[in-house]
């Protein structure tokens, strides 16, 4: 008999378990007592769900680096009879992760693409406007928001949104700029970053808490398997081509860069990768 067999039919065994599992579990999960300075890092989040999806780094900044994780809404779905619901099932999600929340607005922005962004100049202005304001409020020392090519036109416009806010500040105001991925694959990714099997348990959950969205497709339920594959493209992407592949199991890619003085700037010099036993902050010193 093909080993093989076994091996793969086990994922299926799996999978088809997961499927009978409760979303949205209450389950208590201690967030680590932060100091009242702690670090402020915001997730510019396209949809609700995209919180718990990219970030396996943002949970070790919280619960490594004692670092303040504060989720900003930038929508709350493209289908209005939704977006109370989503935006109740988002705060179930951030309270089980630890995050703070902040509502761009009732029922979040509308419209954030890079169709209005080019069409409809008074609605994007008056969203990089409330971007821009959360940015000013909280001084983030990181901000997590899509890269510009990641396929969902949301996505895509949440990019361009939060670095036409930054823009808009004026030179003086600077932070890290962590660009995530999902629907699209980053060609460029600098920064691979490992979850505990732990950690990985806890974004799954966390993302089942948006019951809806994983009724009509199970996502939650294959991050594992897109956490696995991201060890196989980082090991060549960040680690080099042709480069031995680090002992992970999961990982998520980033790149990482700096917004100064008006402009991203690089902070790597070539890839980095950032294991378990490593603390994250070391990153953003």
């Amino acid at each position: 008999m093909n080993p093989y067999q076994t091996f793969v039919a086990e994922y299926l065994r799996l999978l088809t378990e997961g499927k009978s599992l409760p979303p949205g579990s209450r389950v208590e999960t201690p967030s680590p007592e932060l100091p009242s300075d702690a670090p402020k890092v915001l997730i510019f989040s396209p949809h609700p769900d995209d919180e718990c999806i990219i970030a396996g780094l943002p949970l070790r900044l919280l619960r490594q680096a004692r670092m303040r994780i504060i989720n900003v809404a930038v929508t709350q779905g493209s289908k209005k009879e939704r977006q109370g619901e989503r935006f109740n099932e988002l705060q179930g999600a951030c309270e089980y992760m630890g995050y703070g929340l902040i509502q761009t607005r009732p029922n979040g922005l509308e419209k954030v693409n890079a169709k209005t962004r080019s069409q409809e100049p008074g609605v994007w202005a008056e969203s990089v406007r409330i971007i821009a304001q959360v940015l000013a409020a909280n001084r983030p020392k990181i901000i997590f928001f899509p890269h510009e090519q990641d396929w969902n036109s949301t996505h895509i416009g949440t990019h361009f949104l939060v670095l036409d806010a930054l823009q808009s500040l004026g030179g003086d105001f600077s932070c890290y700029t962590v660009e995530t991925e999902f629907w699209g694959a980053m060609a460029t990714p600098n920064l691979m970053v490992e979850s505990s099997p732990e950690d990985v348990a806890d974004l799954v959950t966390g993302t089942s808490f948006h019951v809806g969205e994983v009724t009509r497709n199970p996502f939650h339920l294959f991050l594992p398997a897109w956490m696995q594959d991201n060890v196989r493209r980082g090991s060549e992407l960040v680690g080099g081509q042709g480069e031995a592949a680090p002992d992970f199991t999961f990982a998520t890619l980033y790149r990482l860069r700096r917004w100064n003085r008006g402009r991203l700037e690089n902070v790597l010099d070539g890839g980095k990768i950032v294991p378990n036993s490593a603390n994250p902050a070391s990153l953003f010193a």
